[in-house]
């Protein structure tokens, strides 16, 4: 770890670098064109689902 002492600048200029590219790139994706192509979203399906067949509850008369 002494090596960070020496060389800690390198360290910020990488992760700018890192930070810059991942603003540009958020930049590039088009909102409106995605909300109009964006997939179905299939229906959820309880874990449950499978084994909880019967009711538990006593059924009210």
């Amino acid at each position: 770890m002494e090596w960070i002492k020496d060389y800690w600048w390198i360290v910020l200029v990488i992760l700018a670098g890192i930070l810059i590219s991942g603003i540009k790139e958020l930049s590039r994706v088009d909102v409106k064109k995605y909300l109009a192509d964006k997939p179905e979203i299939p229906p959820h399906r309880d874990n449950n689902a499978e084994w909880d067949d019967e009711d538990d509850w006593p059924k009210k008369k």
